[in-house]
């Protein structure tokens, strides 16, 4: 649910992001355009299109008409779907200054990219322009990215990420101060690789889980056969196993350390 705390706090964003983009829009919206920075949006991981709001900082809300009856908007989802054959929410706020049409635009699947009459869209400043060869070949090949990099959370809040992980423990080894607000610490998180920005909050990728984890059964069943596990025999051999660790990140399973 999108809230007008959400959206008082879009407005102050520095300027629009990869996964927001303000109009006007205060009469009506065409609807080619719509659909059009649907899949561009989409093509760079979702987001959202706001209607009924300045574009260039300040923003302001201005309120918008656009696909204001219930009819209509219930029409503009269904073509949606039939044109791109993916779903699109749309969310409604009542601001103070006007209407807000909130589009919710899903991210593309991994690998594939999104397109409207056979061309592969994505933002250029102001524009929408067709994508270019290096970033469709970037999109095809992820799909063959290593397992470490594919997500065991998806859609994770901020709340989640220090739930599931032992970000405590991180710091403590790596001998770093733990930072003083949850922000530095995701962005650490992230510089390492081990979460990234998904369309609503953060994806948790396996690489994460199987190092920081406090609990493997938190996440996917298939993540746990990942993980480490450390064997000590008795003497020289291996007839008598004295211990049998499973380890979750920094913490072990089944035994004390």
């Amino acid at each position: 649910m999108i809230t007008l705390d959400d959206l008082e706090q879009w407005l102050h964003a520095p300027a629009e992001t990869e996964r927001l983009e303000f109009k006007e829009a205060k009469q009506q919206y065409d609807i080619t355009k719509l659909l059009r920075y649907c899949v561009a949006l989409s093509n760079e991981g979702g987001g959202h299109l706001v209607l009924g709001v300045t574009n260039k900082p300040p923003r302001q809300v201005v309120g918008t008409q656009a696909f204001a009856a219930t009819t209509d908007l219930n029409d503009i989802k269904a073509r949606i779907v039939d044109k791109l054959r993916f779903r699109v929410e749309a969310i409604e706020l009542e601001h103070p200054n006007g209407r807000v049409l909130i589009f919710v635009i899903p991210s593309r699947p991994v690998g594939q990219p999104r397109a409207i009459d056979g061309t592969y869209l994505m933002r250029a400043g102001e524009d929408l322009v067709a994508m270019t060869p290096d970033v469709l070949k970037a999109i095809f090949a992820e799909d063959q990215q290593d397992w470490f990099s594919q997500p065991a959370r998806s859609d994770a809040s901020p709340d989640d990420v220090i739930a599931l992980l032992d970000t405590q423990t991180y710091f403590e080894l790596l001998d770093i101060p733990y930072p003083t607000t949850r922000d530095a610490v995701l962005e650490r998180l992230q510089s390492e690789g081990f979460i990234q920005p998904a369309n609503q909050g953060w994806t948790i990728t396996n690489l994460a889980a199987t190092l920081l984890a406090r609990k493997l059964d938190a996440f996917p069943p298939t993540l746990a056969r990942k993980a480490p596990r450390v064997v000590i025999y008795e003497g020289i051999n291996k007839l008598h196993t004295r211990d049998d660790i499973r380890v979750s990140g920094f913490r072990s399973q089944g035994c004390s350390t």
